[in-house]
Order: C-alpha cells, then structure tokens, then sequence
C-alpha cells in the first residue's frame, strides 16, 4: 500500500474519533433510578414525662385584717387636737383626737359638788341616828323621833349613792371627748380636721378614721355556686400577686353557710401570716384554689407551637424505616415551671420535638439528637462562649438550609404562596 494512501486512512480515522468525543460531551448523565434522596433536618427530642399537677381556679381575694374598726364619735362637739397622722403605729389606749370638753368637764365638777354635798348629809344623818337610838333606849326621846332619824338617815344615804353614781356617768362621758385607739394597729385615712364639729346623731355619721391590724390578716375568697360542691375545709389556696409570685401557702379554715346575694358566690377564708410589707388590709390580690391533684403529661413550653386557638407539638414517628415529624395537636392545661402540662393529645414516652419546629411541617424527616437544645449563653460571655455562639448560629444555619431546601418544606411554601394569590416570577434561561 502507498504512503499517500495510508496518510489518508489516518486523517479519516482522527475526524471520526473527534466526532464521536465531540457528541459525547453534550450527552447528559442519566438520572439515579431512585430520584433525589430526602434529606433530614436535624432536631433536638425530649421525652414525654408524667408529672402530678395541681386542677386550681384562680379568683381574686381581698386581704382582710381580722381586728379592723371604724372610729365613730359618741358625743358631739368640735375638734379641738388630732395627735396622730395617718399610717401611724399607735398602741391600745393611746389619745387619737380631743372634742372639746369644756361643758361636760364643768358638769363633772357640779355632779363632784354635789356628791361632796351628799357626803356630808349622810355623814351627819349617820351620827344622828345613832345618838338618837341611844337617847331612845335611855327614854329620853319618843319612838316617833327615833324612826323619824332613821328614815332620814335612809334618804340621805340614798341621795349620796344617786350622787355618786352620777358623776361616774358624767366622768364616763367625758371619756369620749377623748377617742383613743381601741388595740394596736396602724391608723388609716383621717377625713377630718381640727374644728370640724363631729358627733354620732349627724347624717351620714362622722368617721373619724380606721384602725387596722396587720399582724392577723385573713383572704377573702367568693367561689362561684356551680363548684359548691367541692368546696371543702382544707383545700390548698395559693396566694399571688398580679404579676404571678408566690407570697403565701395557705389553707381555707372557713366556709360560709349562705351564697352573697350580690354575687351569687360562697365566701371562703384563708388565714394569712404575711408581713405588713407584702400584704396589707383591703389589698387585692389572686388566689388559685387547689381543687385536686393527678398526674398529667408534661412538655417544654418551647416544644408547643400556637396558631390563632389551636396549640400542637411535633412528635417524632417511625414510617419507612425513617423518623418523620407528625404533627399533633394538644389541650393545654397550667403551666409548671417552664412546662406546659397537657390535657390531652399526649402519652407517656412520646417523643417530642423541642428545636427547629418553626422549620417543621407535618411529615417532614426529621434526625433526633437526642435532649433538649443547650441555652444560648449570655451576653457578655467570654470568647469560649462567643465561639460556642457561632457554632450553635451555624448549626441553626445549616439547619434553616436543610428544612428550606426540603421538597415537604418547598411544597408547603408554594401553596401558601397559591393561597395568598402571589406567584413567583419565571426567569429564562
């Protein structure tokens, strides 16, 4: 064979392998027989625990001083000295306020007089009639005059008792010019001043200010008719303020036998031995009555998603040989602690999703750690904890890629998307 005709054949033969590299180049790859592989998002679990908690209702009490009175005057005239200030420590007895007393003291000193005028009347009738029994018994005076001495003896005896007794009453009224404290406690408003004219016969009646105790303080409970019969002596009342902390443990130690026409409520009362600096008289508070106590259910309260009226949690289930997320709805009951507890919707062991949920939808795979998600450190932490921090933003990063590029996670952004009547722009290519 010539030369010329072999170069020909090797020319021919590298045209057709450049061909066939070139077609090869724009030939796609196949597809996997399987399809795309659903990736997991990775999630912290905890599991479902049953723990007692306390069935309550809570009310509003009012705090009730078991010694509380209004001071009312029982004799007229003016204010003539207030000696204390409302919120003033006073001791039983101490003087309050004066109404002037000029009259009466001047009808004391005539009824003291007149006592004193009695005296001596009786003092000499007494002497009389002694010396009038002796003169009778020599015979030297009549019967007549001896009885004569003893009858007036008898009036002036008499007239010396009245006189006495007078200028007790008359003294006992002059009492009441000064209004003292009636028992130790804390003085309340004081509406009145010095020269008001004040007294017990006026329209409304004067109130010249309150005591009160605070060492002995009771809560006044009004539980609706509909729960009477589980009202019962003993049952726990746990007192709070409005903001929700705990002042006192207490128990109800009286059950009214009547229902408060006015509000259609049973009266309780639960004694209180807070201090006067948490609790005052008339102070209105919140009361949650224990009614019974049986184990419940028991999740983070970071666990429960909310949705208008409806709550739910994430709970982890096998299905094809993979743990998917199941969505489940639940009825909350009280919190414990930083726990909900679940009326329904729950069973022990049950595990449940406490990170992420905001990525989840009904089914998605789900990888469990294991354990509830470590706090974020706080602020002003040192590096370690900032190196901590990035490391945990990362994995929340990772893990808002996995659920955003989840097919699950697409489809139910896109119908949301159809819902609300937005669609996405298409580019070309």
């Amino acid at each position: 064979m010539s030369q010329s005709r072999l170069q020909r054949i090797c020319t021919i033969g590298c045209l057709i392998a450049g061909a066939l590299a070139a077609t090869g180049c724009h030939k796609t790859q196949a597809p996997a027989a399987g399809g795309p592989q659903m990736q997991g998002l990775p999630v912290q679990t905890v599991t479902v625990t049953m723990a007692p908690v306390a069935q309550s209702s809570e009310y509003v009490a009012t705090i009730k001083s078991r010694r509380s009175t209004a001071l009312v005057p029982q004799v007229s005239g003016q204010l003539t000295e207030i000696g204390v200030h409302s919120g003033d420590q006073v001791k039983a007895g101490q003087l309050l306020m004066q109404i002037d007393a000029r009259q009466q003291r001047a009808t004391v000193d005539s009824l003291r007089a007149t006592e004193r005028q009695k005296k001596a009347l009786d003092d000499y009738d007494t002497i009389e009639v002694e010396r009038q029994r002796k003169l009778f018994e020599a015979g030297v005076t009549s019967r007549d005059a001896y009885e004569q001495a003893q009858q007036a003896y008898q009036n002036a005896k008499a007239d010396y008792q009245s006189a006495v007794e007078a200028r007790k009453a008359g003294e006992q009224l002059l009492d009441y010019y000064a209004v003292r404290a009636p028992f130790d406690g804390v003085v309340g408003d004081i509406p009145v001043h010095v020269g008001d004219y004040v007294g017990p016969n006026l329209s409304p009646a004067t109130v010249l200010t309150t005591i009160d105790e605070n060492n002995h303080l009771e809560a006044y409970i009004y539980i609706p008719t509909e729960r009477s019969p589980e009202v019962r002596m003993g049952l726990g009342v746990d007192l709070t303020d409005n903001s929700g902390k705990l002042l006192e443990k207490t128990k109800v130690d009286f059950i009214s036998a009547e229902v408060d026409s006015t509000l259609q409520g049973i009266l309780v009362k639960a004694p209180v031995e807070a201090t006067p600096e948490m609790l005052r008289n008339a102070q209105m508070i919140k009361a949650r009555v224990i009614w019974s106590t049986k184990p419940m259910a028991l999740v983070p309260v970071l666990a429960v998603v909310r949705q208008g009226e409806e709550s739910f949690v994430f709970v982890v289930l096998k299905q094809n040989g993979m743990a998917v997320a199941h969505r489940t709805p639940v009825v909350l009951g009280d919190t414990v602690g930083n726990d909900y507890s679940i009326v329904s919707g729950l069973n022990a062991g049950d595990s449940v999703i406490v990170s992420g949920t905001q990525f989840l939808v009904d089914g998605m795979p789900v990888i469990p750690m294991g354990g509830a998600a470590p706090p974020a450190p706080s602020r002003g932490a040192g590096a370690g904890a900032q190196s901590t921090n990035s490391g945990a933003q990362a994995n929340d990063a990772g893990a808002r890629a996995v659920a955003v590029s989840h097919p699950l996670h697409r489809k139910h952004r896109n119908a949301r998307a159809r819902k609300s009547g937005h669609t996405k722009t298409a580019t070309v290519s």
